[in-house]
């Protein structure tokens, strides 16, 4: 017998990859400069930053869920903040010192996508908030969630 939950975890984590021309055709202008160039959006203008809807957040580019809503908050920078993501395998970090700054970049595990980036002044219970562009996500509400 088979253990479904470890052959799903493993089959959502698994490299997805696809050329420029495929993410081209499939994102629209916008979506490729953030999620493929590793771009950014202006604050206060991605569709996700004032939302407090009950649901999951997964990545635009591929669909992985990666945020829980109920670790969203309002940090004031005018992106979708998190606490904690989903489970750690999904996101990869690495150092990113562009722009003169020293910061901690945030990507889907499976695509590869530039989600945003990372920084240690969220609130507890992990210090940590997932400072992420709107327009690399999509959201699932909640099948009971009221609005």
């Amino acid at each position: 017998m088979s253990d479904t939950s470890t052959e799903t975890r493993s089959s959502e984590t698994e490299k997805f990859v696809k050329t420029d021309t495929e993410w081209k055709q499939e994102l629209t202008p916008e979506q490729y400069h953030v999620l493929r160039e590793k771009g950014t959006e202006y604050p206060y203008t991605g569709k996700f930053w004032n939302i407090h809807d009950d649901g999951t957040y997964t990545c635009a580019a591929c669909g992985l869920e990666l945020f829980k809503s109920d670790t969203k908050f309002d940090s004031g920078c005018g992106w979708p903040s998190f606490w904690a993501g989903i489970d750690h395998s999904k996101l990869t970090l690495q150092p990113d010192n562009t722009h003169g700054m020293r910061r901690t970049e945030v990507m889907c595990s499976r695509c590869g996508s530039h989600l945003g980036h990372l920084f240690d002044d969220g609130p507890k219970p992990t210090g940590h908030r997932f400072c992420i562009n709107s327009i690399s996500l999509e959201f699932k509400p909640e099948a009971n969630a009221t609005k």
